[in-house]
């Protein structure tokens, strides 16, 4: 592989769903395979020297999803942070989560708060949980804090007020959209404005470790030129 690694790469996990229903299962084994496998690809990002992955777990229209998925969705982040501490902090990687906190349960909030203080020493390598994000969202959030902020907004510090703020690389390099849809359905909005895109037409549970370093290597061959 080339020697040109991201330093921030994003995911949007898409096809849960529709890798379950063609497989005949239901849908919450979908998403459980789903996470599944986003924990392998951040190791892999790791061992590929990536040093922060973004993961878009949940998004702010994802609240439109029946009842019954979005319980069983916030029961598996639950499990699945749980579960993700004990490997953060054997290889050290600080949790960072991305999006709003007023509206999930009190016992995901507590979770999430816990998994960010537990790992907020480590500063080598970085996972994001963006889980009830969105774009838009961030934005409208960031001039509520900065509407009564004395000193003039410009491009530069308008970036400690966003969800990102803690990252050394708070930019997506690369993102990447499984399942085949080609779109960017507001992530990152602010963020993203010179990052790549590649847009896999796997279904995520089908997306492999090896699938992802192919994908790193597609982005390494790039000449990115930032408006020059």
């Amino acid at each position: 592989m080339k020697t040109n690694i991201p330093n921030h790469v994003a995911i949007i996990p898409d096809g849960n769903r529709r890798w379950a229903l063609d497989k005949g299962k239901n849908t919450y084994e979908g998403h459980r395979i789903g996470f599944e496998k986003l924990i392998k690809i951040a190791r892999k990002a790791r061992e590929l020297g990536i040093k922060v992955f973004t993961v878009w777990a949940f998004s702010t229209e994802n609240w439109k999803r029946s009842k019954e998925e979005i319980s069983y969705l916030m029961k598996l982040y639950e499990v699945m942070i749980d579960k993700y501490l004990i490997e953060a902090l054997k290889d050290k990687v600080r949790i960072i989560h991305l999006g709003r906190k007023d509206r999930i349960s009190e016992k995901l909030k507590n979770k999430l708060l816990n998994i960010e203080e537990k790992t907020k020493n480590f500063d080598k390598n970085f996972l994001c949980i963006a889980l009830d994000y969105g774009g838009r969202d961030e934005i409208v959030r960031v001039m509520l804090k900065v509407k009564n902020q004395k000193s003039k907004i410009n491009e530069n510090n308008f970036n400690n007020f966003l969800d990102t703020k803690d990252l050394p690389y708070p930019d997506p390099d690369l993102i990447i959209r499984t399942s085949g849809e080609i779109r960017t359905s507001g992530f990152l909005t602010w963020q993203s404005a010179y990052s790549e895109y590649i847009f896999i037409k796997k279904y995520l549970p089908d997306y492999s470790e090896d699938d992802f370093e192919k994908t790193i290597q597609d982005f390494s061959e790039r000449q990115r030129r930032f408006g020059k």
